[in-house]
């Protein structure tokens, strides 16, 4: 008996297959390459962080706030118009002998307009703008602080991509170098010069030197992964980054730096304001014990007349012109406190100040201090290759020589792997360290 195949059957089948035959001639989407300078990654980190994106916008409320602040000198102004109909059901009155009859109904309409500006208050709004304004330099200055973040973020994940990709360089270039002691110890074991201990030594090695390249490329991917989400690039972007040069500047003295610093961070000039801001505060609210002087216009139009606009006679037109001067001395007892609280604020910013300089010092001089020994790091162990590369050459010949164990000939090449190695990440700690030290002092994007 055959099987029945319906329509539906039919179609699914043929699906699957074309399924499976663009499975098999489609490749999977590789992965782009892409090459940065530092400066090209700082740049994207700045332009594609949402974090500077919310300190914009935080720039823009306080400005907007400035403005408010403005708009509070001048006049209010306000304009109303109404209609009311009275319906009097009972419209006869008597009084006496005479009566009084009102019409059954009747319509009425007000129209008020209304200005009135302010002519002193104490010097309170002027207060209100220069508070606001200093409060808005502060949030551009937190901006600032952003984008320093923003940028050594970038720099510190670009030299430990560097750090990463030299290291699998030199674990590529050992692996190299192992393959050709494996091969040549095989060759003095078949000729009877080494015991077969001495080939599995080499294949120790290798397999050690595999087990760093196999973390180094898992670090790799990590910060590379990391980095695309930073600078705003596809996940899947493979990113190799440009010859860098190590740091050849020679230290200025430690005073340098921290002037700079006291002149520059950021954190010490939005004390500075907030220290403003608080004096103003002082002001504002003892001005509450100035008298306020201001000054008022009314118009009005009063229509009892069924038309809205009536011929004359039947509405009238009042305008009144008039200057208030108001005092509320009930201040000159309750404003005393309030004062005292603005100073203690003030007093807290300034305490704050000093303990942030001191925070600034010290990171300036960590910076400092980690600059100078990443320098003489570098030159300590660029001595060191050299020792190393002797060494190793000199057993090399002793060992083909069968002078030297496979022990010895494995030791030095450990030693030259572990030394090459120290160098680069030296270097790109050095530049590193460079940085930092600018951060520290804020000029990093300046």
């Amino acid at each position: 008996m055959k099987p029945y195949l319906t329509h539906k059957t039919v179609r699914a089948a043929g699906s699957i297959a074309m399924l499976l035959v663009a499975m098999l001639f489609t490749k999977p989407a590789a992965a782009q390459d892409r090459t940065l300078t530092l400066d090209e990654a700082v740049k994207l980190g700045l332009d594609n962080s949402k974090t500077l994106k919310l300190s914009q916008s935080r720039i823009d409320q306080a400005v907007s706030r400035f403005e408010q602040a403005k708009d509070q000198a001048l006049p209010s102004a306000s304009a109303s118009f109404g209609y009311n109909r009275a319906q009097i059901p009972a419209n006869k009155l008597n009084v006496g002998e005479e009566s009084l009859v009102l019409p059954t109904s009747a319509n009425a309409y007000l129209g008020i307009v209304s200005v009135n500006q302010v002519i002193w208050a104490g010097n309170r709004l002027r207060y209100a703008r220069e508070s606001t304004n200093l409060l808005t330099q502060v949030a551009r200055l937190d901006a600032v602080n952003d984008r320093d973040q923003i940028a050594y973020m970038v720099i510190d994940s670009y030299y430990n991509l560097y750090k990463v990709l030299q290291s699998k360089k030199v674990v590529d270039a050992n692996l190299a170098t192992i393959d050709a002691q494996i091969k040549q110890s095989q060759r003095f074991f078949e000729q009877g010069l080494v015991t077969k201990n001495d080939v599995l030594r080499f294949q120790l090695q290798r397999s050690n030197i595999e087990l760093n390249g196999i973390d180094l490329e898992s670090n790799r991917k990590i910060i590379n992964y990391n980095m695309n989400i930073l600078l705003g690039l596809p996940e899947n972007t493979q990113l190799n980054i440009s010859q860098i040069t190590e740091p050849n500047r020679d230290a200025l003295p430690l005073a340098a730096y921290l002037d700079t610093a006291l002149a520059n961070r950021p954190e010490l000039q939005q004390l500075d304001l907030r220290t403003q801001a608080a004096e103003t505060n002082i002001k504002s609210i003892k001005a509450n014990l100035s008298p306020t002087l201001s000054a008022s216009g009314s118009a009005y139009y009063v229509g009892i007349s069924g038309n809205p606009l009536p011929k004359s006679g039947n509405f009238i037109t009042p305008i009144s012109l008039g200057v208030t001067l108001g005092w509320n001395f009930g201040n000159l007892w309750t404003n005393k406190n309030k004062v005292n609280e603005a100073r203690l604020q003030r007093e807290e910013v300034v305490i704050n100040k000093g303990v942030t300089t001191d925070n600034v010092k010290n990171e300036v001089n960590q910076s400092y201090q980690n600059y100078k020994a990443a320098v003489d790091k570098i030159n300590l162990l660029q001595t060191s290759i050299n020792q190393a590369q002797e060494n190793n050459r000199i057993l090399e010949s002793k060992y083909r020589s069968n002078i030297s164990s496979a022990t010895d000939r494995a030791d030095a090449q450990t030693l030259l792997y572990q030394a090459q190695i120290n160098l680069e990440l030296a270097k790109a700690d050095a530049g590193l360290a460079y940085y930092t030290l600018i951060k520290s002092t804020g000029k990093l994007n300046k």
